[in-house]
């Protein structure tokens, strides 16, 4: 009772500094993403005007095309990479620990240095073919998939590799002794009991590349073209280099909003959807 009694008393700060920094600005986002303005006291109400703007501007469209083709290739290659190492980590090998920490280190190092210090890699490399990493989009595309697996495997395979540590042995021992080869186990004993780690590994990984943004500005900086832009980075564009289209700009963030927000509610479903399935 006591605790219920003060409840309130420790919770007001947090609750107050929630609702002024995230739910009035996002409802104040949400308003002016109907106005043209330049500041929020000249916003003038224009409607849908904006949003008709955003889904009819072909930066825009190139920028969410290019951001789903990247989500998917990166979600892919980091999830079963990750998984194959948490695999390899988890067998008792010498110098584990220290693969652990090596694998884990690049997800400490800040976006806009790791962008830059890829670029130099990517253009020393590319320099002998005669071009550079802003050449070709599918050049910057490449190099994103790479930094992006760079960066978060690690982080993934430290996941996996605690859903893979509490799968009780028993079950290990006792699909081998059914006769159930390295496949089988994997599909009928592993997979299952690391699927809570598998939804997490997906939802973050999902989240991170929609999401990429001081990424791809650094290591695309300099690009003749927009065509290597993701969502984040055309919505900072907008608001910055164009004049008279911040309102678009707006419009393009609740967008963007909109689109995270129902991936991570379809995520939490399905994980939902398993937890009673089990």
């Amino acid at each position: 009772m006591r605790l219920k009694k003060y409840f309130p008393i420790f919770v007001m700060p947090t609750l107050i500094a929630f609702i002024i920094a995230f739910v009035v600005p996002f409802l104040l986002g949400l308003v002016l993403s109907f106005t043209e303005f330049t500041t929020v006291l000249d916003a003038q109400w224009v409607g849908i005007q904006n949003y008709a703007r955003a889904f009819s501007n072909n930066d825009f469209k190139n920028a969410l095309w290019f951001t789903v083709k990247f989500t998917v290739v990166s979600v892919l290659t980091v999830n079963i990479i990750a998984f194959l190492l948490a695999s390899i980590l988890t067998k008792g090998l010498k110098g584990t620990n220290g693969f652990r920490t090596i694998f884990f280190m690049p997800n400490l190092i800040g976006g806009i240095v790791l962008g830059y210090i890829w670029q130099l890699i990517l253009n020393g490399i590319l320099h002998y073919f005669g071009v550079t990493i802003t050449y070709d989009p599918k050049y910057g595309f490449w190099g994103l998939v790479v930094l992006m697996n760079w960066q978060l495997i690690g982080y993934m395979m430290v996941i996996y590799i605690a859903g893979m540590q509490n799968i009780p042995t028993d079950l290990l021992d006792a699909s081998k002794v059914d006769g159930a080869g390295k496949f089988q186990t994997l599909k009928n004993v592993t997979i299952p009991l690391v699927m809570p780690s598998i939804t997490i590994c997906m939802f973050l990984t999902i989240t991170n590349s929609f999401k990429l943004f001081d990424q791809n500005l650094a290591l695309t900086a300099g690009a003749p073209s927009k065509r290597t832009a993701m969502l984040a980075l055309d919505i900072y564009n907008t608001f910055y280099g164009k004049a008279g289209w911040e309102g678009v700009g707006q419009a393009k963030a609740v967008i963007f909003f909109i689109i995270v927000a129902v991936i991570a509610f379809m995520q939490l479903s399905y994980t939902r959807k398993k937890e009673v399935e089990q």
